[in-house]
């Protein structure tokens, strides 16, 4: 297992990236916000070698917008990949299955290149989410040993605790099988 973590606005520009292999970097989210320190986390992510992805929270609603707004918003570097974060939002709603479907299909037709997967947590992957499709991969949120997510579908990344930040492993045997898969 891989150790990384995922960071968005709420975290400082110089996290700790000892013992990392990746990030997750929140790029976007709906069609109007990109995270301020976008730039810096993603800069700190590279200069440490760590394999870079970014993430955009999905609302409901204009997804072919919302698709075309992470893309132009997020840095284009053969091997990062991509993830839409799927989950409630501040009012309460959430994107349908279907919404979630299209706007993976939809990243993925504008960076052929690049590896989309899907972040949601263990209560949506088992009970909203109908078809399965996590387009490349599933990053699954479920605060329980690392590693050992309670579903039974393949994942490839685990989010186990957001204490005091969301930590990640990685379901690869090592640093270049993550990177040969994220096509780096």
């Amino acid at each position: 297992m891989l150790r990384g973590i995922d960071v968005s606005s709420h975290q400082s520009s110089s996290y700790d990236t000892d013992g990392l292999s990746f990030v997750f970097v929140k790029a976007t989210e709906g069609r109007s916000y990109v995270n301020p320190k976008l730039a810096a986390q993603t800069k700190r992510g590279r200069d440490a070698g760590l394999v870079v992805g970014f993430y955009h929270f999905l609302w409901p609603g204009n997804l072919t917008d919302q698709a075309e707004y992470f893309v132009a918003k997020t840095p284009e570097k053969r091997g990062d990949i991509l993830a839409v974060d799927w989950e409630t939002t501040g009012d309460g709603s959430h994107a349908s299955n279907s919404e979630k479907d299209r706007f993976i299909r939809k990243v993925k037709q504008l960076r052929p290149h690049h590896k989309v997967v899907l972040y949601c947590n263990r209560h949506f992957w088992l009970n909203y989410d109908t078809t399965s499709y996590a387009g490349d991969g599933l990053w699954i949120a479920d605060y329980v040993t690392a590693g050992k997510p309670r579903i039974q579908a393949d994942w490839r990344f685990h989010q186990y605790t957001d204490d005091p930040l969301d930590k990640n492993v990685a379901d690869f045997s090592s640093e270049s099988a993550l990177r040969e898969w994220a096509g780096g």
